[in-house]
């Protein structure tokens, strides 16, 4: 997975990646531009998180965590 797209995805900063995934700002930007499968995997599921519908999320058996109804949805 590409870095700069995930990024994009997630808000278009490091900033907004870091908070969509929970890490740091560093992290983000330590991160090489190709992402190895165990952090895109981060990546990817912050991404699910933000664009999956909340009711398939939770179909799947997604713990959505602290993350509200309300939020995902919209």
């Amino acid at each position: 997975m590409d870095k700069a797209l995930a990024i994009a995805a997630l808000g278009g900063t490091n900033a907004a990646a870091a908070k969509a995934i929970g890490i740091s700002v560093q992290a983000v930007g330590q991160a090489p531009a190709k992402l190895p499968p165990r952090i895109a995997d981060r990546y990817l599921a912050a991404i699910a998180r933000r664009e999956l519908p909340f009711d398939r999320l939770r179909q799947l058996g997604v713990s959505l965590g602290d993350v509200g109804e309300e939020s995902a949805e919209g």
